[in-house]
């Protein structure tokens, strides 16, 4: 000891803290320390004790320090997290050998004691100190978190608490009352509904007291709502039991026939959304809305962050610790699933922060019934949580006190740092994949295993009867009393008549018409004022004085100012516009897409970057002082999870015009499970309604298979009940009215447009100022350039082919075939086509032109909804692919579409 003692413990301290500065911040020291430490790491990293004395107590206090480092790093791999499973073996295992200490090192006295807050102690007791709280029911990943203060945080937070969670039996107490309805409910439904889909709980029930916890934590802490989103395995438990969905309803689900007269098709029971308003132990008022979700796994999670934000956004001026997201992730999900990395991607990104998720995984060990060791490459399924280096907690899930105390600190931590958190509950599956399902044939030693396990609930009596807390009797009497309810619960089931879906966000939908209720035939003002048009236009033309921009900008600003004295106006002045008088009116707007500032065509430019200081001005967002919002994002390289973001942003904002920009319409086909499980059927399945706006640029301009087509067809295919609106505007006044109809609708469901390329600046592509100011949306535009008298061909098309068939007609000397356009697909407007075939009665040829390939675009659609109307179909021949990839080749289709139209023969013989 006699260097030790030279060397004293003042030194030893400092050197101490200066190696868990250079863990945690290597540039914070100097540069001799650092080597000191590189080398001492090398020496530990290599196991090469020849390289370092050991002997040397301040190499023994190193060698602690290493071991300290060792169980913050990798004490995860040790832990005693597996309900029903040995751990997998990992090596270099913490055994004190690996780090240069030796069994008669044990009951030394060490100042590193002190790195994890019990002060100089013996290694032992450092060693007993680190099990508990790096390797026992909950094992943690963090140390790949850059912030020190984080760090810091955290390690204090969980290296104090000796892992040990300071319940009183009153507490404990109320977490078996929480177990007592997770266990008990899953067990009545087995008995009841033998045989039936539920999707249980049962083997993760410890969930339930969980969720209790963290909203207890979180209202304490602030948050006023919960936005969860889940997939189907246990979702009947927490409806039941943290949503407070009565039990008679759900129990009428199993066996009911018939819903109320507000939802026509309806969805399977463990589907199904809800909201409610709980009040805490304490009195705080807590918002739960637990979001619909389809079958697709992980689909909800980017709804639930949209729904958050924009929550948080219009209640809640922008205060992140107000709301806060839960999403509930399956191991085989969560692991698999790539719209996870979209989201978790977002949650950092300036348009689409939620101030932090909680994530917990239900780890049944098991996907369907793939093995976890065939369900993924990572050692973990919540690996994906190291892209944005969040902590990550490894719990027993039939340890509920752990997992309730590492549930607070996760709550804690979110509100703290507003960054994602993650827990993984290990847990086990006890049925198949489906309560019919049979698992034995794919996981037998799983499976026997989990037959012989006890339930949490059963396992906490045990512990709560052991301590005194309660007796066995006692126990008994709150199972049986809350079994007799159940039955009670079911008799009230067989009073109800019919079964009724809850409408998700009951209070900012109540002033709506359903949609099947609306009649959209009926004309809807949408005009504004010339004069304000003209002051809106200038606003959105100027930029403040003292800023410099790129020079282009100055020339754009100059074509636009322009147009409104030539009284001419493009395409993107007739959206700036109406997005301009939205917000002066108060309507919030947002836009987010790929390039959607500028307009991947560039006609847009609803920013403007300052040149030196790479901030940016949004004329938009200075209109008038009382204005509504206006924001707008270039988004990630994502549609499935952005197209979600925006989808749950709309829902919780009815009055805010809310849209999704596709770079090409194309694209918009890796967001299909969003289009096909929300947009087109969410409110025949949930009730859900939604304004949200798709911008997807279609066209046949020789651009290839990828560029043309934003699939119509798929769009008509799934038009039904006034579920949607399909629009192919092709001036920018219809444009502008339609957006501004759009907002003006008594109620609120989705509207895809499909957006021009080339007609963005086509000459023929203009407006006046007069026709914003006095139009109104036009579902079909007339012909005006024709006398009707001379009309023999009557063309009905869509979309862009208009302006060539125009041009056609001009050269062909043509003065017999009226062009009439279908702006809306759908609704589709009969009345308006019966009138047109009226006025034109005298024409013998009745034509349907379309740039796509006739099994394609609006022409199956047409076809089977206006059967009595002998069209004759003019289009591209049916193809597998959308588009040719030669230029030359999409010309002469065209062209043979063209001649085809205006085909000397078929005119004369008409």
């Amino acid at each position: 000891m006699d260097k030790f003692s030279e060397v004293g413990n003042q030194e030893i301290a400092a050197v101490e803290e200066l190696y868990q500065d250079y863990l945690n911040d290597p540039e914070s020291i100097n540069e001799s320390w650092r080597n000191f430490f590189r080398g001492f790491e090398l020496a530990r990293a290599n196991y090469s004790p020849e390289k370092i004395d050991w002997s040397e107590p301040i190499n023994k206090e190193f060698a602690i320090l290493n071991l300290i480092h060792g169980y913050r790093q990798r004490g995860h791999l040790f832990t005693k997290t597996n309900p029903v499973r040995s751990r997998r073996t990992y090596s270099p295992t913490l055994a004190i050998e690996n780090f240069g200490l030796e069994e008669s090192d044990l009951d030394k006295v060490f100042q590193a004691g002190k790195n994890i807050g019990i002060g100089a102690a013996k290694l032992k007791d450092i060693i007993a100190h680190l099990e508990a709280t790096y390797c026992n029911s909950i094992g943690v990943e963090y140390l790949y978190v850059r912030d020190p203060k984080v760090l810091s945080w955290l390690q204090k937070k969980m290296e104090s608490s000796k892992n040990s969670q300071p319940f009183t039996p009153e507490m404990k107490k109320h977490i078996f009352y929480h177990l007592k309805l997770a266990v008990g409910f899953e067990g009545f439904i087995h008995k009841k509904f033998v045989g039936q889909k539920r999707f249980s709980l049962e083997g993760a029930e410890s969930l339930i007291p969980a969720l209790d916890a963290v909203i207890e934590q979180g209202a304490e802490l602030g948050i006023r709502e919960f936005v969860i989103g889940m997939a189907h395995r246990g979702r009947l438990n927490i409806l039941a039991n943290i949503m407070n969905k009565p039990y008679e309803y759900i129990f009428k689900e199993f066996y009911g026939t018939e819903y109320e007269e507000d939802i026509s098709l309806g969805d399977v029971k463990y589907h199904l959304g809800y909201e409610n308003e709980v009040t805490s132990d304490h009195g705080k008022k807590v918002k739960l809305s637990l979001m619909p979700n389809p079958s697709h796994l992980e689909t909800v999670a980017p709804l639930v962050e949209g729904l958050s934000r924009s929550r948080i956004n219009s209640l809640y001026d922008g205060d992140y610790d107000k709301v806060a997201p839960i999403i509930i992730h399956g191991d085989a999900a969560i692991a698999a699933q790539g719209v996870v990395y979209e989201v978790i991607q977002m949650s950092q990104l300036k348009g689409y922060r939620t101030g932090g998720s909680i994530h917990l995984v239900i780890n049944n060990q098991v996907g369907f019934t793939t093995n976890y060791l065939d369900a993924r490459s990572s050692t973990y399924c919540t690996d994906i949580a190291k892209v944005t280096r969040s902590p990550v907690f490894h719990v027993n899930g039939d340890d509920v006190e752990s997992l309730i105390y590492t549930i607070e600190l996760a709550m804690e931590f979110r509100q703290k740092f507003n960054t994602d958190v993650f827990i993984d509950i290990l847990c086990y599956r006890k049925y198949g994949h489906n309560e019919g399902d049979e698992p034995r044939f794919t996981q037998p030693q799983l499976y026997k295993a989990i037959a012989d396990h006890q339930n949490p609930r059963d396992i906490y009596a045990e512990e709560l009867i052991d301590q005194g807390i309660m007796s066995a009797a006692e126990v008994k009497k709150e199972i049986k009393a809350f079994d007799d309810l159940m039955n009670a619960k079911y008799k009230d089931s067989e009073e109800i008549e019919k079964l009724k879906i809850r409408q998700f966000l009951v209070d900012e939908y109540q002033s709506y018409e359903k949609p099947q209720k609306v009649d959209f035939s009926e004309v809807i003002k949408t005009g504004v004022q010339k004069s304000k048009l003209v002051e809106l236009a200038e606003k959105i033309n100027s930029v403040p004085k003292g800023m410099k921009f790129f020079n282009k900008v100055n020339r754009i600003l100059s074509d636009r100012r322009q147009m409104i004295l030539d009284d001419r106006l493009d395409w993107g002045m007739a959206e700036l516009l109406a997005y301009g008088t939205l917000v002066d009116e108060g309507h919030p707007v947002r836009i987010s897409g790929q390039d959607c500032e500028r307009g991947t065509f560039a006609h847009r430019h609803a920013a403007f970057v300052v040149e030196d200081a790479g901030e940016k001005y949004f004329p938009l967002k200075n209109i008038s002082p009382n204005q509504g919002t206006f924001h707008i994002y270039n988004s990630l390289l994502s549609e499935y999870g952005v197209m979600g973001f925006e989808y749950g942003y709309a829902m919780a904002q009815p009055n805010a015009l809310t849209v999704w920009e596709a770079q090409f319409g194309d694209f918009s086909n890796v967001a299909q499970v969003i289009i096909d499980q929300y947009i087109t059927s969410a409110n025949e399945k949930w009730g859900l309604m939604n304004n949200l706006v798709l911008y997807l640029p279609h066209g046949y301009e020789g651009q290839g298979p990828e560029h043309s087509s934003a699939r119509i067809e798929r769009f008509l295919a799934q038009a039904a009940s006034n579920n949607m609106q399909v629009i192919e505007p092709t001036t920018p006044d219809n444009l502008f009215h339609l957006l501004r109809r759009h907002m003006k609708m008594q109620t609120r469901i989705p509207l895809i447009v499909f957006t021009p390329k080339s007609l963005l600046r086509h000459p023929m592509v203009t407006c006046k100022l007069e026709e914003l100011a006095h139009g109104h949306f036009q579902e079909i535009i007339d012909d005006k350039l024709i006398d009707q008298k001379e009309v023999k061909q009557l063309v009905f098309t869509s979309g862009r082919l208009y302006y060539d068939l125009v041009k056609k007609r001009s050269e062909s000397s043509d003065n017999s075939s009226a062009i009439v356009r279908l702006e809306q697909l759908y609704p589709l407007p009969t009345s308006q086509i019966n009138a047109i075939l009226k006025k034109y009665k005298k024409a013998e040829r009745i034509v349907w032109a379309q740039d796509e390939p006739a099994n394609m675009g609006p022409w199956p659609f047409i076809s089977r909804n206006l059967k009595d109307i002998p069209f004759e179909v003019i289009a591209r021949s049916e193809s597998g692919s959308p588009a040719g990839g030669l230029m030359k080749q999409h010309n002469n289709r065209l062209n043979k579409i063209l001649e085809q139209v205006f085909s000397a023969e078929k005119l004369a013989k008409a």
